[in-house]
């Protein structure tokens, strides 16, 4: 493939997409292997630097992302990755995208609601924190 995975230690940063409403879900990382089984499975696959292994989106809470495209920046480093949500969010703290806050009047202002319960999803508030930390790896 012709993309440049040597300015970031072979990882390349993906920004999800929404195919249906073009919102942006999430960031990840992905290097080759995980672009090669994204296109394979049609499953959003990235790499998690903390455990050094291929996740897939979804994994622990069933809200997969299906792929519909990856597009590639000029320079050949950085993916916007454009899928279908398959479940109620992204966010492992029930919303719909990670990106739910916005910086109003010098604050964090929430600007969309809940889409799940993560406790249900999850467990227990442990579980959802156990989660984030097996899926926060894509990227932050």
């Amino acid at each position: 493939m012709l993309l440049n995975f040597d300015k970031l230690n072979g990882l390349l940063p993906a920004v999800v997409q929404d195919q249906a409403t073009g919102k942006v879900l999430m960031v990840g990382y992905m290097n080759a292997e995980a672009l090669e089984k994204t296109l394979q499975t049609g499953q959003v696959t990235f790499f998690s630097r903390s455990r050094n292994r291929l996740w897939v989106k979804g994994e622990s809470s069933g809200h997969l992302l299906r792929l519909h495209d990856v597009l590639v920046d000029c320079d050949e480093d950085a993916l916007v990755v454009v899928a279908e949500q398959l479940g109620p969010g992204t966010c492992h703290r029930g919303y719909r995208s990670c990106f739910y806050r916005r910086v109003q009047d010098g604050k964090l202002a929430e600007a969309e609601a809940r889409a799940f319960d993560p406790e249900k999803v999850y467990g227990s508030p442990s579980g959802a924190t156990a989660a984030k930390a097996a899926e926060k790896e894509a990227g932050r």
